[in-house]
């Protein structure tokens, strides 16, 4: 079936997908009119689209004329069958117990890290990651920490591209950025120093199920604080320990 004059060839399907596609953590509630506009489809399409996309409760309407993802959508990604968030939860209770800082659990996905997990307090350092927020890999402690361990070809594909430079402090020196990940892969943890946020630094481990890495945990301090991050390695690298081998039992089980 075709689309309007704006999206003509475009399956139901595809247009569906691409209104859903258009909320991020940047654009959470939008207007038909910003639908429209951030999709390329047609007005008349968003808008016949939206009424079922929200009757079925997968887009929800505020008072303000504004929607946003609904519940429906949140409840299927429940089904999701991997169990790492589940499994990975308790353990990132633990570090930000013994620690009292922000904690997160990143997994790759594309070219980037997706926050899966974070457990926070009022009295840690503000960070930019959120669950379900997308973050280069380059300037992050959790980013350097998967690609460190990715095959040589994602490695050099990905240093090939042209690198955001967050902070004046961000690494995107190719031939730099390959000596920090040959470390971060001898070492087993990534360091990082207001590469990302001014103000932060960061520690982070890999998740290695056999030599794949699955997800990183990271732990973010305040710069003023730079000099403890040494001392969180160990628990932190413990901590990763214990969720590939949470995870590796989950998997056998399921």
């Amino acid at each position: 079936m075709s689309g309007g004059a704006r999206d003509p060839g475009r399956t139901v399907t595809s247009r569906t997908l691409a209104i859903l596609g258009a909320f991020d953590l940047h654009h959470p509630r939008l207007t038909l009119t910003e639908i429209a506009a951030r999709t390329g489809l047609a007005l008349s399409t968003v808008h016949r689209l939206v009424g079922e996309l929200e009757e079925w409760r997968a887009v929800h309407r505020g008072a303000d004329g504004r929607y946003q993802i609904g519940r429906r959508v949140w409840e299927l990604g429940q089904l999701a069958p991997d169990p790492l968030q589940e499994v990975a939860h308790p353990w990132l209770q633990e570090l930000f117990g013994g620690t009292g800082e922000n904690v997160h659990l990143a997994v790759r996905d594309g070219v980037e890290v997706l926050f899966v997990d974070k457990v926070y307090g009022k009295r840690a350092v503000p960070i930019v990651s959120r669950t379900g927020s997308r973050l280069p890999m380059h300037p992050t402690g959790v980013g350097k920490a998967l690609l460190a361990y990715e095959p040589g070809w994602f490695v050099t594909d990905y240093l090939s591209r042209p690198l955001e430079r967050p902070t004046p402090h961000t690494v995107i020196e190719p031939g730099r950025l390959a000596r920090e990940l040959a470390q971060v892969r001898a070492q087993g943890y990534a360091l990082t120093h207001e590469e990302m946020t001014l103000g932060s630094c960061s520690a982070a481990a890999p998740v290695l199920v056999g030599d794949r890495p699955v997800a990183a945990v990271g732990i973010v301090v305040s710069s003023r604080r730079v000099r403890e991050l040494p001392r969180l390695v160990d628990p932190l690298r413990a901590v990763a320990a214990g969720i590939a081998r949470d995870y590796r039992a989950a998997v056998t089980r399921g």
